[in-house]
């Protein structure tokens, strides 16, 4: 079963703003364990698509996103710990999306003997041994992804969970200096539109800047809207730096970005494009050959828009994607405790 949520309410809004979008998490941890699942759950019929700007990622099916393919749409997507290992929850949340009638029909779809191919895409973060072991049982497995995806349609009406939860439990961020974690927002835009985002962010770069100690994206928060508070000098707060030599290659974003807006597969390609800012201007460095990020852009088709609104669309993605990862920062309060340059997350909790 989830755990309660330790957090506060999202500060700026959850993924679940979007209507029909439900977000489930499982998470193992203690005996070794130190991983999970994230499931977004979109309505029947939702347009996906995809894209991959990390140097290492792990990813399942998302080859099937592109705008060329055959299949436009998307039943689940599932973000897990795990590394490659992990992607096999995905079959989990395939297994349950196929047993309540979900997926392509692989046949003509008056034909009876037609076969419901699930559409589950999957896109891993490297938390291997953060628990204590490197086993089988220290990854998340089909049994796993599919309690997260039937916590995600239990969920209506809940918040979503943020912090050290499901796909972001084992999350390290700051060149593996703090923790890292799940967060969440979302931005509403004229007519109903709505464009919201969910993050696990497990990325060798910082959200802090090392010269002043605050969070970088604070500077991109959108006018109108709570912004985090720069610690004092007198918090005594160290500042993450880059520690000397290689960087360890166990890193990645990603995110879910969903709207209500009606996109096609190729107008949903460059939203998950756009979507990339919002990592790049809240952690530095990003896209590195040692993370693996991703972003995936889902459309519920709900409200059709015209070309001009699209543009509005795409930065609102990133403004999205942004302002998730800062939550996942805010919600995140934990530190790596054996790392002498550890940073408080509660320096950051008071909006300014």
């Amino acid at each position: 079963m989830p755990a309660p949520d330790p957090t506060p309410a999202p500060l700026w809004g959850q993924l679940t703003d979007v209507p029909g979008v439900l977000v489930g998490q499982a998470e193992r941890i203690g005996d070794g364990r130190l991983t999970g699942v994230t499931v977004v759950l979109p309505p029947p019929g939702t347009v996906g698509s995809v894209d991959v700007r990390g140097g290492g990622p792990g990813t399942h099916e998302t080859d099937a996103l592109d705008p060329t393919t055959l299949v436009p749409t998307v039943d689940a997507v599932t973000l897990c710990g795990g590394s490659a290992f992990g992607l096999v929850a995905a079959h989990g949340v395939q297994r349950w999306c196929a047993d309540n009638g979900l997926g392509y029909a692989a046949g003509p779809p008056d034909d009876p003997r037609s076969v419901l191919v699930p559409i589950v895409p999957a896109a891993a973060i490297f938390d291997l041994g953060r628990g204590g072991t490197h086993g089988p049982a220290s990854h998340p497995d089909p049994e796993l992804g599919r309690l997260a995806v039937t916590d995600a349609a239990a969920s209506a009406g809940r918040d979503v969970r943020r912090g050290s939860v499901g796909a972001g439990a084992g999350a390290l961020m700051a060149f593996q200096t703090m923790k890292g974690g799940v967060g969440t927002a979302s931005v509403t835009l004229p007519d109903g539109i709505v464009v919201g985002a969910v993050v696990v962010v497990n990325a060798l770069g910082s959200p802090v800047d090392p010269v002043t100690g605050a969070l970088l994206g604070t500077a991109f928060v959108p006018p109108g809207r709570p912004r985090p508070a720069t610690p004092s000098a007198r918090a005594g707060d160290p500042i993450p730096a880059a520690p000397g030599g290689s960087p360890a290659p166990a890193n990645t974003t990603l995110a879910v970005v969903a709207t209500n807006a009606a996109l096609d597969p190729a107008q949903a390609r460059r939203t998950a494009t756009a979507a990339h800012d919002g990592i790049a201007r809240a952690l530095s460095p990003a896209h590195t050959l040692f993370d693996g990020d991703t972003v995936f852009a889902l459309s519920t088709g709900a409200i059709a828009v015209e070309r001009p609104t699209l543009v509005a669309v795409q930065a609102a993605a990133a403004d999205a994607v942004l302002l998730a990862v800062l939550d996942a920062v805010l919600a995140t309060s934990a530190l790596v405790s054996d790392h002498p340059a550890g940073v408080s997350a509660a320096a950051y909790t008071a909006p300014a």
